[in-house]
């Protein structure tokens, strides 16, 4: 289902829940989301669609990957950018890392490793900021 997206920082800057398997309709619902903000947008946070919990989805080029409770487990090389955010206005100085290693459940519940780099690397990190709480 298409969500409306949130723009209220106070509740973007609360801090998420770990997910469980009950909450697989939120990647469903990140999926439609994206794809009707797609011009827009390359990736989002659970709690931009209203709900607190620890579910990205980003896009990878190719394909949208959902990922449920994301940690970063590597980085390297950081780099200062711009970024802009769906939920907010205008864009916001921040430091990135060019690359990545991000642990996380799917859909089907297994345990996934990934290693990412660029603008892939920096849409995660950006999105699993959003679910402690930090707004860019």
């Amino acid at each position: 289902m298409i969500k409306q997206i949130v723009k209220d920082v106070f509740f973007l800057s609360q801090k998420s829940s770990p997910a469980t398997k009950a909450d697989l309709q939120v990647g469903r619902d990140l999926q439609d989301t994206l794809a009707a903000n797609r011009e827009h947008c390359v990736g989002m946070a659970a709690n931009m669609i209203g709900v607190k919990k620890n579910v990205i989805i980003v896009n990878e080029g190719f394909i949208d990957v959902v990922m449920f409770n994301p940690v970063i487990i590597k980085k390297d090389t950081p780099y200062e950018t711009e970024e802009g955010c769906l939920s907010l206005e205008g864009v916001r100085k921040t430091t990135r890392y060019e690359n990545i290693e991000v642990e996380y459940y799917d859909f089907a519940w297994k345990k996934q490793k990934q290693k990412l780099s660029g603008w892939t690397a920096q849409i995660c990190q950006h999105e699993v900021d959003h679910l402690s709480g930090k707004v860019i």
